[in-house]
């Protein structure tokens, strides 16, 4: 029963999260650190009105380890700006299909940074995960002959967001232990916030009435998408829901159909497929070792 609970809630987290950047599509042509201020200062508001029923409101604020939540937040807010330039210029299935990387870019953050033992299988998934990029990148300029130089700048700024991405996985992996997630959301909304805010300062547009509701609801769909995701896994085990991260595709090839008549191209969906089937590998590889009796930390083995 747990479980499913849980399943439900990283269901609900991707479809708050593709509605999200479907809201921030419809606001149009918005600065995109006005869009990543309206984005995280709103995504405060269903955060702290969960936490009259939870921790409360004072102690989502209390940290004994601030500098290391501004070094995430610091890294989490450059995803961002990546992620909404990139949004900018791809379809709605693509920004998602590069999105599924970061999990990729994270096995090798790890082997690096936290010294975990990567085996060969988990190896040979990553490299087939790479070669799936690759091939979502050629109708982007990514093959053809003409080499890296010719990527799109939407394709390239995705890449660096989930890259980013990867980096913010690897620190709250680190500070889980010691840190609430609601405290970890905090402060990474108040980073983002504040650093959008600064921009505002050179480069603003003056929003028209819906053009500002839509900004409101991306900060919205954003904070009830982060409470999701936070929850799911107090109710089932980080290997059992990472499959359905990928539900995120359906949403966003719907959405981006429905709304914007997106068509997503096919060789972007063969190479997401890729992928997919890469990161299902190292979820199952994982599941496989644990309930082999292997008492490691996920992915120290092979």
């Amino acid at each position: 029963m747990r479980g499913g609970r849980g399943i439900i809630l990283k269901l609900g987290a991707t479809l708050a999260f593709s509605l999200m950047y479907a809201a921030i599509k419809l606001a149009g042509r918005v600065p995109i650190g006005e869009e990543v201020f309206f984005r995280c200062l709103f995504a405060l508001v269903p955060l702290f009105a969960l936490s009259f029923f939870t921790v409360g409101p004072l102690a989502i604020m209390r940290t004994a380890r601030p500098v290391v939540h501004i070094v995430r937040s610091i890294a989490g807010t450059s995803s961002m700006f990546l992620n909404f330039a990139a949004l900018a210029r791809l379809p709605l299935a693509d920004i998602t299909a590069f999105g599924f990387v970061a999990p990729i870019f994270a096995v090798v953050l790890a082997a690096g940074f936290l010294k975990e033992r990567v085996g060969a299988f988990r190896w040979g998934a990553v490299l087939a995960a790479f070669l799936g990029v690759i091939v979502m990148l050629e109708p982007q300029g990514g093959l053809g002959g003409v080499g890296a130089s010719a990527f799109s700048t939407g394709a390239s700024l995705a890449l660096a967001g989930s890259l980013l991405t990867a980096v913010v996985v690897i620190f709250i992996r680190q500070m889980s232990a010691t840190e609430r997630s609601e405290t970890i959301v905090f402060y990474f909304m108040i980073t983002c916030a504040a650093a959008g805010a600064v921009t505002l300062v050179w480069q603003h547009a003056t929003l028209t009435w819906s053009q500002a509701a839509w900004l409101v609801c991306s900060g919205i769909f954003g904070g009830i998408g982060q409470i999701c995701m936070t929850y799911s896994y107090r109710y089932a085990e980080p290997s059992l829901l990472a499959p359905f991260d990928y539900v995120a595709m359906v949403w966003a090839a719907a959405l981006g159909y429905l709304i914007f008549a997106e068509i997503p191209q096919p060789l972007v969906m063969i190479g997401a497929g890729v992928v997919v089937a890469a990161g299902l590998f190292i979820v199952w590889r994982e599941r496989h070792l644990l309930r082999a009796g292997a008492s490691r930390t996920p992915l120290q083995s092979s």
